[in-house]
């Protein structure tokens, strides 16, 4: 759940100003559900895409069950926000709940793309790099300075990658049966997260510095 008291310190998303969604976030308003289950929720978004891929080379029809859980959990990570900030529902325990969930379901997702593509290290490696961006962002923030979401592989950036990883590998094995989507899509998304944090630890220098 989004808790920052300034627009500066909240993900910029162009999603936030559709129609679709104010009208999504308006019909969650008139309910009681708060910010706080709405992360759960998403939790449970990732959790269902992971086990989706974990089984889908079997069954490749999983892989647009896998994507629809990425796009499940962003959903739920966009509108736990909006209806803490929007809707006045913040809670005492929202700091948490807007870290914490996230961290676990890139885990999740990441790791288990990486154990479907044979290549559990890869994704193991991709999820702490996910941890490290959010990190350097984290600390950007608590010096006093506006928390850089840049990418080329911010959250999502590598959940586009992961939807579109997932999809294409469900194509991949439907009309060619081999799998090198999730090996390829994988690599890819590790090279760009370490980049991430290259370029993310850069720019924090380079604030510190113009401060000294």
């Amino acid at each position: 759940m989004e808790t920052e008291s300034t627009a500066t310190n909240r993900r910029p998303l162009d999603t936030r100003g559709r129609a679709w969604v104010k009208a999504l976030t308006a019909r969650l308003l008139r309910t009681r559900i708060t910010p706080d289950q709405i992360s759960i929720i998403g939790i449970g978004c990732a959790a269902l895409g992971s086990l989706a891929v974990l089984a889908a080379p079997t069954y490749p029809l999983l892989y647009g069950l896998a994507a629809v859980g990425i796009q499940l959990r962003l959903l739920c990570n966009m509108l736990d926000g909006l209806v803490a900030v929007e809707g006045g529902r913040k809670s005492a325990l929202g700091a948490l709940y807007n870290e914490m969930p996230d961290r676990l379901e890139d885990s999740l997702l990441l790791t288990a793309f990486g154990a479907a593509a044979g290549l559990l290290w890869l994704g193991l490696l991709a999820s702490l790099l996910a941890a490290v961006t959010a990190y350097v962002r984290a600390l950007g923030g608590t010096l006093g300075f506006t928390q850089d979401f840049s990418g080329p592989m911010a959250k999502p950036h590598r959940m586009a990658a992961l939807t579109l990883t997932a999809l294409l590998a469900g194509l991949e094995a439907h009309y060619l049966g081999s799998a090198l989507a999730l090996p390829c899509g994988m690599t890819l998304i590790a090279l760009g997260t370490a980049w991430t944090i290259v370029r993310r630890t850069q720019h924090l220098a380079r604030q510190l510095e113009a401060n000294a």
